[in-house]
């Protein structure tokens, strides 16, 4: 099983815990830990995914739950937009990943407070972090949104990269929320309610 990177300090230190109460303490005490360090290898698992054939498809950029659908959003760095927001509960896979090819071209971080991620009001009031992203289609942005468990908000990229459909570009530690704004010429294929795969689920199309 792949692991995301930024989990390993973790995990090393966890099994270096279990090793140690299970030889020094007792069997026993070794075996308690073992729960937390599983928790930490569900967590930061980081499995390999498949994007579509259909250049014209947009892929998630997160697993999880989609809790908004808004047409006519207004996004500070792609402007008119239709906003799609996916809530990642705790067991979901916590890495990002980019939903279509492009330059990155803005980035912004926005200190906030720890609402829970499910709540719309948190895509304005939370720690976020924004990406925004030059498309074949125009402009997008990707804004990671921490919840009220999350701890971190990691980006793996700088402005000038190229992104490339379903590349990893960053994570959140433990419940949070992404939310992407897609340009008015790419059309929404999901609904609230929908289950969706980072790097795999079509959460948009573009209109010819």
């Amino acid at each position: 099983m792949k692991l995301a990177k930024d989990g390993l300090p973790t995990i090393f230190a966890l099994a270096f815990m279990a090793a140690g109460a299970w030889y020094v303490v007792a069997p026993i005490a070794g075996g308690i830990l073992l729960l937390p360090l599983a928790l930490a290898l569900w967590f930061y698992r980081d499995p390999e995914r498949t994007a579509p054939d259909d250049p014209d498809a947009w892929v998630s950029p997160a697993d999880g739950k989609v809790v908004e659908v808004v047409d006519g959003a207004q996004d500070e760095y792609a402007g008119t937009c239709v906003k799609i927001g996916i809530f990642m509960s705790g067991l979901d896979v916590h890495v990002n990943r980019a939903p279509t090819d492009g330059e990155i071209e803005y980035m912004r971080y926005a200190p906030g407070k720890k609402w829970f991620a499910i709540a719309p009001k948190a895509s304005e009031l939370n720690e976020r972090f924004y990406v925004g992203i030059r498309t074949r289609q125009g402009r997008a942005t990707l804004v990671q949104i921490a919840g009220i468990m999350a701890r971190r908000i990691v980006c793996y990229v700088k402005k000038g990269n190229a992104l490339a459909r379903g590349q990893r570009y960053g994570m959140i530690k433990l419940g949070s929320k992404v939310d992407i704004y897609l340009p008015t010429n790419v059309t929404s294929a999901v609904k609230v309610g929908d289950r969706v795969r980072a790097g795999e689920s079509i959460i948009g199309v573009v209109r010819r």
